[in-house]
């Protein structure tokens, strides 16, 4: 059974062609600076070669278009016709409280979907053109929505809700959704296969760190916290967004910068974060560099953020009542030994034992963790497109779930 991942982000489209049978990768691809004059495409066809599509993409409808035309190529491609797709899965970044699970795509999923903009503005626009385009080049193909807030809906309305007028909840739903859903759920049930334990008996912490970052207290295999909020402002420091501020610094960056609400929103997601305190970059790889030349900011930056990393470990533990999992992942999770040590230094009191060796040694998925020790520590390398895979494998051949409120 081939299953068609479709994962469409703000400029990009990443998409995998997989064979369930193996849950081997048949095809990839990445479209890249979509609706630039130097926007491309390049596909893999594993095993047979890789092609550049075209340049000068317009939009991400055009990008499925090219996605489809490399997949059927007549010397590189990997299927004939569409009719071998068995169901192609999509992520959709906000399903809101209407969705608490992945569903098969009709047309009341999609006017869903379409409610739930106000919350993802850049982005739920860009996911339907996606599965629209799909649906039009790959006519009778079931379509599948796997949602990156989806994974959250388990948190208790204690977690879940502001301190704000309850009323606010009530009218407009704003309340914490958190994202990163399908990398936290493919994370803790992979630590929990490779450490051979059922994971409805684990207490996990689960650390994303890319350009965005988040934490999630996974308790029995669902996420009872996580950090970020109703937007992917709120939690970690990242790579250009601030995280945890004080509310009332908004107002008064207005006042200071001459701007208004939505000018300071820029500041707080584009110019901040490791990027705004180091002054060097948001790259991980080029703060380092800056630390080692002396660079001083550069170093209160990594400082920074390894030290909210460390304060949100131990809440979550606090608030499971325990700990006996971390697990790291994301670009910066899975590549940097250096911030992993930092972010597990002094919890020794919990049970956190890192061993030097293992964590600076070669390998993607890895225990780095002491023997012996209380917490294991693992790194797991991303693979949300697996799980989207798996999500539309489980449900093609089921009738379409309905949305539904979930408070």
């Amino acid at each position: 059974m081939k299953t068609l991942v479709v994962n469409c982000g703000l400029s990009s489209m990443r998409y995998q062609l997989f064979d369930m049978e193996t849950e081997s990768v048949v095809a990839k691809g990445l479209a890249e600076r979509i609706g630039t004059p130097g926007a491309i495409l390049r596909h893999d066809s594993i095993g047979l070669g890789k092609i550049t599509v075209r340049s000068g993409i317009p939009n991400h409808a055009a990008a499925v278009e090219d996605m489809i035309a490399a997949l059927k190529d007549d010397e590189y491609g990997v299927v004939k016709d569409v009719g071998e797709i068995s169901a192609v899965g999509h992520r959709v970044v906000h399903g809101g409280e209407k969705f608490s699970d992945s569903v098969i795509i009709n047309q009341e999923v999609l006017d869903a979907v379409k409610e739930c903009i106000p919350l993802a503005p850049l982005h739920n626009p860009l996911n339907l053109m996606g599965i629209e385009a799909a649906q039009e080049l790959c006519p009778g193909v079931p379509q599948v929505a796997v949602f990156d807030t989806a994974f959250h809906q388990t948190m208790p309305k204690h977690a879940y809700l502001y301190a704000i007028p309850y009323k606010y909840y009530e009218k407009h739903a704003i309340r914490r959704y958190g994202f990163h859903g399908l990398s936290h759920q493919y994370s803790a049930n992979r630590a929990a296969e490779i450490l051979g334990r059922p994971i409805e008996q684990l207490r996990m912490v689960t650390i994303h760190l890319g350009n965005g970052c988040s934490l999630t207290a996974v308790n029995g295999g669902r996420s009872l916290d996580t950090s970020m909020g109703t937007t992917p402002l709120n939690g970690l420091m990242m790579g250009q967004r601030s995280g945890d501020i004080d509310p009332s610094l908004i107002p008064l960056l207005a006042e200071i910068e001459k701007t208004d609400s939505m000018g300071v929103l820029t500041i707080l997601n584009t110019e901040s974060g490791l990027l705004g305190v180091s002054g060097v970059s948001e790259g991980m790889l080029e703060l380092e560099q800056a630390i080692e030349a002396g660079n001083e900011r550069a170093a209160v930056a990594l400082e920074m953020f390894c030290y909210r990393i460390k304060k949100y470990i131990g809440s979550y533990a606090a608030a499971m009542g325990g700990l006996d999992v971390i697990v790291f992942t994301g670009g910066i999770g899975e590549n940097d030994p250096s911030v992993r040590e930092r972010s597990c230094s002094e919890l020794e009191f919990m049970g956190v034992e890192i061993d030097a060796g293992r964590n600076f040694s070669e390998g993607s998925e890895k225990i780095i963790s002491r023997d012996g020790s209380r917490v294991s520590v693992l790194v797991i390398p991303a693979n949300e497109e697996l799980m989207i895979a798996r999500e539309t494998l489980r449900l093609v051949g089921t009738p379409a779930p309905k949305p539904r409120p979930n408070r």
